[in-house]
């Protein structure tokens, strides 16, 4: 792990994080490990925003410099992967009054070049929307994506919709900054996904192509 990365994106030197990325993707990184990097500066980003110690422009500073990274990772990571046949269906959005999308992105763009019809539904998205979707696609996974803790109760809401929609079946995984076993278990989600590749993982267990 990269701990200059880490360290360029939370004290916010754009311009260091972007000649850190180049630096490494030069080098022969694992372009996986950078987006590791990024999802760790997210965490302790988003640990002091809660604590008060950061305000929203930092955490909008933030995010711009996570897709600046990632528009550069992305695309050597789609020349290594094989989209020939969709494994199963998931859709991924993050819940209602959250509008943090970058952890969102990694992961759903891990799931697409793992072989997932991913359906994106963005950001600040209401438990109806989640229904509707499920049941226009025929998804059988839900990923729901959360950066801080007011993403708690709008997570357990949108599995309480899905359930009162009669979609038992629909397998729901939870993920974010703040997430853990206890809030999987408040929600009444399936799982939580601790990284994209944990996700990723869980997907194809799911549709029992682990």
């Amino acid at each position: 792990m990269s701990q200059q990365l880490i360290e360029a994106i939370t004290d916010m030197r754009e311009d260091d994080a972007l000649q850190i990325t180049d630096d490494l993707l030069a080098s022969g990184a694992d372009p996986m490990s950078i987006l590791d990097n990024c999802r760790r500066a997210m965490e302790i980003i988003g640990q002091r925003f809660e604590e008060g110690d950061c305000f929203v422009p930092e955490l909008i500073l933030a995010g711009e410099v996570l897709k600046e990274i990632s528009a550069k990772v992305k695309p050597l990571m789609q020349e290594e992967a094989s989209t020939s046949q969709k494994l199963g269906k998931i859709v991924f959005g993050t819940v209602e009054g959250d509008i943090h999308d970058i952890a969102k992105d990694i992961v759903a763009f891990m799931l697409d070049i793992n072989g997932f019809e991913v359906h994106d539904l963005g950001v600040d998205v209401p438990p109806a929307k989640f229904v509707e979707t499920v049941q226009q696609t025929g998804a059988t996974m839900v990923g729901l994506s959360g950066f801080l803790t007011l993403a708690y109760d709008p997570m357990k809401a949108t599995v309480e919709a899905l359930r009162a929609a009669g979609l038992t079946d629909v397998k729901v995984m939870i993920g974010g900054g703040q997430i853990d076993d206890q809030i999987k278990v408040y929600t009444g989600a399936d799982a939580y996904g601790r990284d994209a590749m944990t996700a990723v993982s869980l997907a194809k267990q799911w549709v029992g192509a682990a």
